[in-house]
């Protein structure tokens, strides 16, 4: 009888986490991974097992950071800025972070922490970083312009702690932080599991600067490579004990300079030039076959997640989803003699969806306002191509956006542009 009895219980619990298991099967959960100051040739240097096993499960994309250069959206190959640049899916002419100062961001380009929360306030997110002011400057916590937003964990500041982490002069002091950060982001992923993470090292960044192209910076590479992997085998974990849905992601926030990897912050190939390592295997052939931007992330993870961005903003993101079907990428536009009108896009594949046009002369949008768009007209998608004779040419900005089944694209037309 007590044979009996133990056998029921045990049965009785592996149905409970069988059950468990099921129920969470369909559980969708992000982490995101910000490595700083690794230019992509860099990787073909450097021992990376971990990124690997991530380009081995899923692939590893040539991206850039830094804008249209020479263009409206050019952006400094900085490191906050980049961040930034993931963090709202757009440019430095809409996020308005220049530098590390971090001055003035402008919060009506919401981050994906905030898009999240204000759908599933319920839900968990995390935070696990070597720089503190990822939290309180980007995220904006605990700010009136970002609605009090509020992270669920954090692990930061140890950079501000000289007593426990004395700053010398090789930064061993960020080596040990990356450690700790990693250690504890597989260690709470691990336990409990937030919906959307966010690991931001740093200590590659350090040696670029310290010590430029050489073994230096590519044993620090191996380093962060050995974190990353700590982090993904907590993800894998997961995903095998509660079916989870994990969308990994691991990018850069900038390239090196051209002639000794030590600095940033131009619009060289170099300093523009990334990657974005990512674990899922279907990304979409706009993926395959272009160089991404890191501004792709966000929208990558909001519809992984099924989040339901505001139209307002939708119209705003700079990137595209790296996963699901996107024909239509790459708008342009500008104005010809005349006052014409010329919008135009790239397309992966032949279309016959009819697409509309739409054009405002106003910014509202950075001040938390709203643009009224005019229908322009609507054109075939395969046309890539689309003319509109405009009666006034009386503003310094046109945003024009094309509107398709799979989402939006947008683009600027601004008169004091470089």
């Amino acid at each position: 009888m007590k044979f009996f009895k133990q056998s029921l219980f045990i049965l009785i619990s592996f149905l409970s986490c069988n059950a468990f298991a099921q129920k969470n099967g369909s559980q969708k959960k992000v982490v995101f991974i910000i490595v700083d100051g690794i230019a992509e040739d860099m990787l073909n240097k450097a021992d990376i097992p971990n990124l690997n096993k991530i380009k081995n499960d899923g692939a590893l994309l040539k991206a850039y950071v830094g804008g249209e250069s020479g263009g409206y959206s050019e952006t400094p190959t900085i490191s906050a800025v980049g961040y930034n640049s993931l963090l709202t899916g757009t440019w430095v002419n809409k996020h308005n972070v220049y530098d590390n100062d971090i001055k003035n961001p402008n919060y009506s380009y919401p981050t994906i922490f905030r898009l999240f929360k204000d759908q599933f306030p319920n839900k968990k997110t995390a935070v696990f970083s070597t720089w503190e002011d990822n939290r309180t400057k980007l995220i904006g916590e605990n700010l009136e312009a970002t609605k009090k937003l509020k992270m669920d964990f954090s692990y930061d500041g140890m950079e501000k702690d000289t007593l426990s982490f004395p700053h010398d002069k090789q930064s061993g002091y960020i080596r040990k932080i990356d450690s700790l950060v990693a250690g504890k982001a597989a260690d709470y992923i691990t336990k409990n599991a937030p919906d959307v993470s966010w690991v931001y090292l740093e200590f590659t960044d350090d040696m670029g600067h310290r010590h430029g192209d050489g073994n230096i910076l590519y044993k620090a590479i191996s380093f962060e490579d050995q974190l990353i992997g700590k982090i993904y085998h907590a993800v894998k974990e997961r995903e095998v004990k509660y079916g989870e849905d994990w969308l990994f992601v691991v990018t850069t926030d900038h390239g090196r300079a051209a002639s000794n990897g030590k600095g940033h912050g131009g619009q060289s190939e170099r300093e523009r030039n990334t990657w974005i390592a990512i674990n899922k295997p279907d990304i979409n052939t706009y993926a395959k076959n272009n160089r991404v931007a890191i501004t792709d992330i966000l929208p990558t993870i909001t519809s992984f997640l099924n989040l339901k961005v505001p139209v307002g903003v939708q119209q705003e993101i700079d990137g595209i989803d790296l996963l699901k079907n996107r024909t239509a990428y790459h708008l342009k536009s500008r104005l010809l003699p005349d006052k014409v009108l010329e919008v135009t896009w790239k397309t992966t594949q032949p279309s016959t969806e009819q697409v509309e046009v739409y054009m405002t002369d106003t910014n509202n949008f950075k001040n938390k306002g709203m643009d009224s768009y005019q229908l322009l007209g609507k054109t075939q998608l395969s046309n890539g191509k689309f003319i509109y004779q405009m009666k006034a040419d009386h503003s310094d900005i046109y945003k024009i956006v094309l509107k398709t089944k799979e989402g939006f694209l947008n683009t600027w037309i601004k008169k004091n542009a470089k």
